[in-house]
């Protein structure tokens, strides 16, 4: 899909002394929130932003404890959601469209849900409404991870076969050393953060919504997918050839799904 060129500007807020950090792609149109999942970053936006430019202005935080914010004392729900209006406020945005990818896409109606004044709709990428499994972590892998190497190569090595999904985020840490874009740890209470049932948040707006769905997806059914649409007023459904990670691996498909969804906005 061939966009219009965007130029992204990176600004940071502080909300209790931690450092928020943000990606603005700028621009005249109207704003869209976009909320990465788990082991990415706001950078994960930069092609869906040139897609929706001029007519979208997407605003991408790096979330608490990932990219170059700083790691937080706790990744609960509310504190996601917190994060998320407090950088709303700092923008003088009073109202957007939130879209977020896995836990992002749950936080991006958990706004709605607790500020539905704030958000004109909602784009749900893959993010499970329902999740009953009490057991391990699905990331529980990372914790294998080291947060820091000497030297990116280094570290490279000892990611392994995550190496192509985030090596080209990797930071490298001041004084000398790399680290990895999140710690191990935080994404294992965040993501656990992310179960038990939403569907009351779900399904207590009526705004506009879409939810896209992956017809490979590892963490929602067909099923859940036609549950979470019936359930929910004035929600649409776009599947994606692809897995839980469509928004990176079929980023022009998804781009487009998007677009069609935003083009019967008000």
């Amino acid at each position: 899909m061939n966009g219009t060129s965007v130029t992204e500007t990176r600004g940071e807020l502080h909300i209790d002394g931690r450092r928020l950090s943000y990606l603005d792609f700028g621009g005249p149109g109207r704003p869209l929130l976009a909320l990465h999942g788990h082991l990415y970053e706001g950078r994960t936006w930069a092609q869906l932003a040139e897609a929706l430019a001029p007519e979208w202005r997407v605003i991408a935080p790096d979330q608490r404890g990932h990219g170059d914010s700083d790691r937080a004392a706790s990744y609960t729900r509310d504190d996601y959601v917190q994060d998320a209006i407090a950088l709303l406020d700092h923008l003088g945005i009073e109202q957007a469209v939130t879209l977020g990818h896995s836990g992002g896409g749950i936080t991006a109606f958990q706004i709605a849900a607790r500020h539905p004044e704030r958000v004109a709709a909602i784009v749900n990428v893959e993010g499970p409404v329902c999740d009953l499994d009490d057991g391990p972590s699905a990331l529980s892998f990372v914790l294998s991870m080291p947060y820091t190497a000497p030297d990116r190569e280094a570290l490279l090595n000892a990611i392994g076969p995550l190496a192509p999904m985030v090596g080209d985020k990797l930071r490298p840490v001041p004084g000398g050393g790399w680290r990895l874009p999140f710690h191990p740890q935080d994404t294992i209470a965040s993501e656990q953060g992310t179960h038990g049932d939403h569907w009351a948040d779900w399904t207590s707006t009526t705004c506009p919504a879409l939810l896209v769905l992956a017809r490979s997806s590892q963490v929602l059914t067909p099923e859940d997918g036609k549950e979470i649409v019936a359930r929910r007023a004035n929600t649409r459904l776009a599947e994606l050839d692809g897995d839980h990670f469509v928004h990176a691996t079929d980023p022009d498909g998804f781009a487009a799904a998007v677009k069609t969804f935003l083009d019967t906005l008000d």
